[in-house]
């Protein structure tokens, strides 16, 4: 058989071959709704003033394209995940479960939920590039205006301090919820601070090491949430404004 047959053949059995089941399609949890953000270059940091200690020197970051969870995770989502897997089910205090955004979930509760599904926790760069649709110089997920800061997302709130059912704001341009507000998003990354030109970021991974997450939440001011904003803490940390989302490659 010539050569050329035999790559088409082998082409043709590796499409028709069957995807493997994930552990969350064996256990019958729910599937997770998934945005492809396509991959880009783009200058991550405090594009804006360039004052933000935490988010400088601003520096140029090239991403191929991946998936991200065009929602944070629920209550209703985690719930079915920790029945499962054996897992105390996180507090509600009283506000109840659904579609809410989960909350009280440490970054390797958030971990594991996602590695049941073949995912994982979006990077850095990738959480900010999709919150900035791609790289734009945007201040908040959807919007530079504060005025219009109430229609993407829920920050500073006075009244009903708790997370809400996802998917009540307008999403940003990629058609992600909540990217700004609601909850904080656990990421993947430690929190090194950025690199100088022509560095490389130090990443230590020890068991106290700090973990980031973005996004302000409806216990922070709007100051809070900038894109560019980030914030560190330990791994272990399970409070009521602290969420996630997956991601995956593409």
């Amino acid at each position: 058989m010539r050569p050329l047959l035999l790559l088409g053949l082998a082409a043709s059995l590796a499409a028709c071959a069957p995807r493997p089941v994930t552990e969350a399609e064996r256990l019958g949890l729910p599937a997770l709704d998934m945005v492809r953000v396509e991959g880009g270059a783009f200058r991550m940091g405090d594009v804006f003033e360039g004052t933000h200690e935490d988010a400088t020197p601003v520096h140029a970051v090239t991403l191929p394209a991946f998936l991200l969870g065009r929602y944070e995770v629920t209550y209703d989502e985690y719930d079915a995940f920790a029945r499962a897997a054996g897992r105390s089910l996180p507090p509600d205090d009283g506000h109840g479960r659904g579609r809410r955004a989960v909350a009280y979930v440490s970054w390797d509760d958030a971990v594991a939920f996602c590695a049941v599904y073949g995912f994982r926790l979006p990077t850095e760069a990738e959480w900010e590039y999709a919150a900035r649709e791609g790289g734009r110089a945007l201040r908040y997920a959807g919007t530079n205006d504060p005025d219009s800061l109430r229609h993407y997302g829920r920050v500073e709130a006075e009244v009903e301090r708790h997370s809400f059912p996802v998917g009540l704001y307008r999403p940003n341009a990629l058609g992600l919820h909540d990217m700004t507000g609601n909850v904080m998003e656990w990421v993947g990354d430690y929190y090194p601070f950025y690199p100088e030109p022509g560095a490389e970021p130090v990443l230590q991974d020890t068991a106290l090491a700090m973990r980031v997450h973005r996004g302000g939440s409806f216990a922070q001011k709007a100051s809070l949430a900038p894109t560019f904003h980030r914030a560190g803490t330990m791994r272990d940390l399970a409070s009521d404004d602290l969420g996630f989302r997956c991601a995956a490659g593409a």
